[in-house]
């Protein structure tokens, strides 16, 4: 808020320049069409506008706004009533980058219509008229291609004499009490005393030294001369009160809504006598937007931004290093993921009630994959993405693997990434929203059905386009990287969530390897212009190992990426210790305990172990081997509920006299069996807990291999992205839809002959009879001129049409029909009256 003296000056210009150069009147450097430049006072209408238009500027509209064609319009005129939709338009609007957005809202606070140099005007100030420097001020550059932008989206239509706002647009950016302007400014004077009494208004007029008028409009109209002229109106300022600028320059720059007591301070007060500030309620004021306009120099924003910041290099690296670090996150995503999925083959995370994963069962993912809650929820919505986890549809519902899983493994590397890159590209799921809350206070977990957020794709993609612009092996300066999302989609919400869209895009493309050290690698670059990213990246990544190095400890080296037989074998007989560029395996009981449950013998680890390694077994390992083999198997547990078999009593006496053993509810039923409470696989786990090998055996007495068969989904299909509104049409679709509306438009404005017995008024369906219906059409069709129809199809939906007819015959007319530009076939019976066209169209 100011506190200084504000004060009109004499010396700044009274009027408006009105042109900057003959462009400013003849339309060039305005971005209107030629189309609109021509004919006596410019369109009309939009619709008029939009005829003028050439089938290259109408398919630039409905590309652009694709939510125009669904679908296609009948004809221009409901292509501009379509348009005008506020639906249509808040669309168009949120799609406008900064300085065209500041554009649209100076024109809604503009007179109506608007000449091109009062535009500029609102957006340069004063300043901007003083000839020294108006040629170089940027804004003055920039408004061409913002108003340009305008009219291609059907926003703006006019000549450079008569700018037009759309209404719509015109009702969501002007002013008002419930919705105030971003310009800041507020109510005209005339609409700030729309319901103030005569005798008020007079006192005002008297109050600010004009002569008394003999009606409220030529008052009003006074009083709005006085606050337009920068001369009088710098004069009316010098005799107000220091506290009265005080006031003014808390409302300059908005809002422009202040409260006032019922009795107001002498500087407020001085200040609503003379029109300064006019009553909007019983408790507040409001500054006219005349008043504020001139205490801002004329500006409708205090900061234009005519120009898109740029993204400046954070910091610059050699692209072999990028390329290099790029690559290896990629490899280390690949191992995050198989092994986040892996980790849920036997046994997966149920789904909650409402979908989605549990706070619990992803602390477990992160606990499993050594890293963040953040980071798990991020793979796991990548694996989702792309198609390699689902749930499984039972009655106890859980997450699985699905059969995709199983081809993507047997990929290459190369492969495999690619995969996953072009299915995180396009994805609408947002896993930064994991944790957060939505709208009704509930927590949002991942996998669950609410974190699509459409823009998701459309900034994750723009990211990566910023950052391939800048040279190679260069990295952005996040703060700059917003601040140009930030001006390219400026409304305030959508700006908020793309800022951290795009934080979370860059933190995802670094640990996915889509960039290296914050710069786009070769391969990255190859995934943003919809190229094969595999020959890239394979290369960069090393080749596949066939054996590990053993040592004393208990751990195995792996000195690169495993082949797949090694690798899933060793998954199994030993833990992930570390990772890196070698990963460290560790053996424990556990493990080889887990090992021999799969059904693998000890002659066959020791063989395994002696084939692959480039070392000799360690001896500790190969006792490790042959003691848990020793013991393994030697309890026997089975179905009862659950029982404990074995041939040695006196350990089942040690059980049972281990009061870890107490929730199993054991009891004896001989000297070789134990009975429980527990279900098989809880005693398994039990006993296992208590430091005991047992297996489980069949009915049989034969023991269960619990080999490591995967669990998998049926098939399932990748959630689909949901889009930001209707896809961009292709060019086949444009070209076809701007054909329709140009031959609607033939049949909707075409001239023709009213028949004598024709019924219904000017611009209706025409209603003949059949007999004439039938001998109008032949005739046509004897001549080959085109006639104008009314025709109603099968659905009961009516339609006006221009056909050329050909043949006539088994009470059906074939022709060109004028309006679909193809040849078809009419029931007679279905048209309604026909009419011929004036000769001027024939």
């Amino acid at each position: 808020m100011g506190t200084g003296r504000l004060t009109g000056r004499r010396d700044q210009e009274a009027t408006v320049p009105e042109a900057s150069t003959a462009a400013g009147r003849t339309g060039a450097g305005t971005g209107r069409s030629p189309a609109e430049a021509t004919g006596a006072g410019g369109p009309r209408s939009l619709a008029e506008a939009l005829r003028s238009r050439d089938d290259a500027a109408l398919a630039a509209l409905l590309r652009a706004r694709p939510d125009l064609i669904g679908p296609v319009p009948g004809d221009v005129t409901q292509l501009a009533t379509r348009a005008g939709t506020r639906a249509s338009v808040v669309r168009a609007l949120e799609r406008l980058d900064r300085f065209a957005l500041q554009t649209a809202e100076a024109l809604a606070v503009a007179p109506e219509p608007c000449p091109y140099p009062v535009l500029e005007s609102l957006l340069t100030g004063r300043s901007g008229a003083d000839p020294a420097s108006r040629d170089a001020h940027p804004v003055r550059a920039a408004l061409p291609r913002a108003l340009g932008t305008l009219r291609d989206q059907a926003l703006v239509w006019g000549d450079g004499d008569r700018l037009r706002l759309v209404r719509t647009a015109r009702e969501l950016l002007a002013p008002s009490a419930q919705r105030p302007s971003p310009t800041g400014l507020g109510p005209t004077v005339a609409e700030a005393t729309a319901g103030m009494s005569p005798t008020r208004i007079q006192e005002i007029v008297l109050a600010a030294g004009l002569p008394a008028t003999h009606d409220p409009v030529s008052a009003v109209t006074a009083l709005t001369g006085l606050f337009t002229d920068p001369d009088r109106m710098s004069a009316l300022l010098d005799e107000a009160p220091a506290e009265a600028h005080q006031v003014l320059g808390r409302l300059v720059w908005g809002p422009p809504y202040g409260e006032v007591t019922p009795q107001p301070t002498p500087p407020v007060r001085w200040l609503r006598d003379r029109g300064l500030l006019l009553p909007a309620t019983a408790r507040t004021v409001v500054l006219p937007r005349e008043v504020a306009l001139h205490l801002r120099g004329g500006l409708a924003h205090r900061d234009t931004a005519p120009v898109a910041p740029p993204v400046t290099v954070h910091r610059e690296h050699r692209p072999p290093l990028v390329d290099a670090n790029a690559a290896g996150q990629a490899l280390a995503a690949l191992s995050t993921v198989e092994e986040l999925v892996k980790s849920w083959e036997h046994a997966g995370p149920p789904v909650l009630r409402a979908g989605g994963l549990s706070v619990r069962d992803l602390k477990r993912a992160a606990a499993a994959l050594d890293t963040t809650e953040s980071a798990a929820a991020f793979w796991i919505e990548l694996g989702y993405a792309a198609g390699l986890l689902a749930s499984d549809g039972e009655a106890d519902e859980r997450y699985a693997p699905t059969p995709a899983f199983d081809d993507w493994c047997e990929l290459p590397p190369p492969d495999r990434w690619a995969a996953l890159a072009a299915a995180w590209l396009p994805a609408t799921r947002t896993a930064g929203l994991v944790g957060e809350q939505d709208a009704k206070g509930r927590t949002l977990s991942a996998l669950g059905p609410e974190l699509d957020r459409s823009a998701a794709a459309e900034v994750r993609r723009r990211v990566l386009e910023l950052l391939a612009d800048l040279p190679e092996g260069a990295s952005a300066d996040p703060d700059a990287l917003l601040a140009r999302l930030a001006w390219e989609r400026p409304v305030r919400g959508a700006s908020d969530l793309r800022a951290r869209l795009a934080r979370w895009a860059l933190t995802e493309a670094e640990v996915l390897g889509v960039t290296g050290r914050g710069a786009l690698s070769a391969f990255g670059r190859a995934l943003l212009e919809h190229r094969d990213p595999a020959p890239l990246l394979a290369p960069l990544l090393p080749e596949p190992v066939d054996h590990v190095l053993l040592q004393a400890d208990l751990t195995a080296v792996a000195p690169g990426p495993l082949r797949r037989p090694l690798g899933d074998t060793l998954a199994v007989l030993a833990d992930v210790e570390s990772k890196g560029g070698a990963t460290v395996y560790r053996f424990t009981p556990g493990s080889v305990r887990r090992a021999l449950d799969a059904g693998h013998a000890a002659a066959d680890l020791h063989a395994f172990l002696k084939e692959h390694s480039r070392t000799p077994v360690p001896q500790p390992l190969a006792y490790l081997i042959d003691d848990v083999a020793r013991r393994h198997g030697h309890l026997r547990v089975g179905a009862a509920s659950s029982y404990v078999r074995c041939d040695d009593d006196a350990m089942l006496g040690e059980i049972l006299a281990d009061k870890r053993s107490a929730g199993l509810g054991l009891r004896r039923l001989a000297p070789t069996v134990l009975a429980a409470q527990a279900e098989p696989t809880a005693l398994l786990d039990g006993l296992r807990a208590m430091g005991y090998a047992p297996a489980a055996e069949s009915r049989t007495g034969d023991v269960l291999v619990a080999r490591a068969d995967a669990r998998r989904t049926p098939p399932r299909s990748a959630p689909a992205p949901v889009p930001d509104g209707p896809p961009v049409p292709d060019a086949t679709l444009l070209s076809a839809a701007v054909r329709a509306i140009r031959a609607g438009d033939l049949a909707a404005t075409a001239v023709r002959k009213e028949p004598a017995a024709a019924t219904g008024a000017p611009g209706e369906l025409p209603r003949t009879s059949a007999a004439e219906t039938l001998a109008t059409v032949q005739a046509a069709a004897l001549t080959g001129t085109a006639v104008w129809i009314g025709y109603v199809n099968a659905d009961g939906a009516a339609s006006q049409r221009v056909i050329a007819p050909v043949r006539v015959e088994g009470g059906f007319v074939t022709g060109y029909d004028h309006t679909a530009d193809e040849v078809r076939t009419f029931a007679l019976h279905r048209i309604t009256g026909v009419a011929e066209l004036a000769d001027e169209h024939l």
